[in-house]
Formats: structure tokens, C-alpha cells, sequence
């Protein structure tokens, strides 16, 4: 049998941009994004853990970086996408510098501007395949909010992305008050994360926490939580399950 190139129409376009792609679907993904407020600022919390489909490849990844002078995003999904949402909002925040003005960005106006780049390029039907969470201090006001992949949004006291948002959210609407400290805050989180490592397949035990506050941000070194496996659950999963093996 005789195969033959097909020939390419006279009027295609040509070059690099003809053979351009985008993220049709996501393949390096981290996992959830859990952050709250605190008595004076932002507490954030993510895992470090790539998965390249259901197999955990990259160990050292970090989902949080600061925005400016005043905010702190943090991101679940497709960890190349949020590398291109980082170049679009180092842009922005470069366009702000350049006015001079004594001004800068706050964290409501950069979550504003997420929600409507994450939605027009779902009505691009090439969306960016992440879940956000942007908070920050500006001028004493706490700001903390989330937007989707197709850019629903909101604000609240407490956000999470992913498996978070079931496994999580639930201890933060009991356990979050208005004035926890950053001790207690910090706890809180690790409490969450620690709920997350047992019930995620897709989180590890590698996890850094975030502050902001009036006067700056800090990322913490990587490090590990205390876990116990032993629990009866753990050691027989199937045990009184219908149907199961």
C-alpha cells in the first residue's frame, strides 16, 4: 500500500504561531490551597507535591509567591498554567510601578483582575486550569478570596481549593474565630493539612506555610507534620464496606 503525504492548503499560516498550543488538558497538577485570616493578616498553607497524573513525580514544588507589596497568591491545578498566570501578573504589577505614583495594587484589585482573566479564557473555551486563592494586607484591611478555573469567585474568612474545600472548610467553619492568633492560626492549618494528607492521595507530607501582614510576607521552609497510621480505619479500610473486597 502506497501512503502519501498529504499536502498542506496554500492558505494555511505558517511559521512557530501555526504550530501553537495551549493546555488542553492538565498534567503536572498540585493539589489543595488552604488560607484563613488571623488576628493581623493572611495565614496560607499548601503541600509541595506535583502529580503527573496519579503519580506523585515532582516533590519541590512551591504553589504560593507574593504579588506586589501586599498580596500573597497561592494556586491548585495545572502548575504550568500558574507559571503563566505569574508572568501576566508580574506584568501588571510592573505596568503599576511604572506610573510612579506612590501608589501600588492591593490584594482586591490583583483578585479582580484573576477573576477576569480566569473568565475570559474560559469564554475562550482555553481556559487556565487552576483554582486561586489571593489575600493580603493593605492599609490595615484584611483581604482573602478565591476564583475557579472559570472564574466563579468570592471572598470570605477562610477559602480552600480541591479536596480542601470538603475536607477543610468544614473544621474552619467550627474551629476559625475572628481573633485567633498566629499560633492558633497556624495550628488550625496544619490541623487541616494534616486532614488532607490522610484523605488525598495526591498530597504529601512536604507542606510550607505563608504569612502577611501590614508589614510584609514570609514563606516557611518546607517541613513535616506529626501523622499516626494506626488508627483501626487505616488498618482495615474495607472492614464492614457493602460490596467491597
Amino acid at each position: 500500500m502506497n501512503f502519501t503525504a498529504s499536502k498542506q492548503p496554500e492558505n494555511c499560516l505558517l511559521g512557530p504561531e501555526s504550530d501553537s498550543q495551549r493546555t488542553l488538558s492538565p498534567y503536572v497538577t498540585g493539589t489543595s490551597v488552604v488560607a484563613l485570616k488571623y488576628k493581623d493578616g493572611i495565614l496560607m498553607a499548601a503541600d509541595m507535591g506535583g502529580s503527573y497524573g496519579s503519580t506523585l513525580r515532582y516533590k519541590s514544588v512551591e504553589r504560593m509567591k507574593p504579588i506586589g507589596k501586599h498580596s500573597l497568591l497561592g494556586a491548585s491545578g495545572e502548575i504550568s498554567d500558574f507559571q503563566e498566570i505569574l508572568k501576566y501578573l508580574d506584568e501588571l504589577i510592573l505596568y503599576d510601578n511604572m506610573w510612579d505614583d506612590g501608589n501600588s495594587l492591593g490584594p482586591k484589585e490583583v483578585h479582580n483582575y484573576l477573576t477576569r482573566v480566569m473568565y475570559n479564557r474560559r469564554n475562550k473555551f482555553n481556559p487556565l486550569w487552576n483554582s486561586l486563592v489571593l489575600g493580603g494586607v493593605k492599609k490595615g484591611e484584611k483581604y482573602l478570596g478565591t476564583v475557579s478555573m472559570i472564574g466563579v469567585n468570592f471572598e470570605d474568612n477562610h477559602v480552600a481549593t480541591g479536596f480542601g474545600n470538603h475536607l477543610a472548610r468544614p473544621i474552619l467553619r467550627q474551629e476559625w474565630h475572628e481573633n485567633l492568633s498566629f499560633e492558633d492560626g497556624v495550628k488550625l492549618l496544619e490541623k487541616c493539612m494534616r486532614v488532607l494528607l490522610y484523605r488525598d492521595r495526591s498530597a504529601i507530607n512536604k507542606l510550607q506555610i505563608a504569612k502577611i501582614t501590614e508589614e510584609g510576607m514570609t514563606i516557611s521552609q518546607p517541613y513535616s507534620l506529626k501523622t499516626y497510621w494506626e488508627f483501626s480505619a487505616f488498618e482495615n479500610p474495607t472492614q464492614g464496606a457493602v460490596g467491597s473486597w
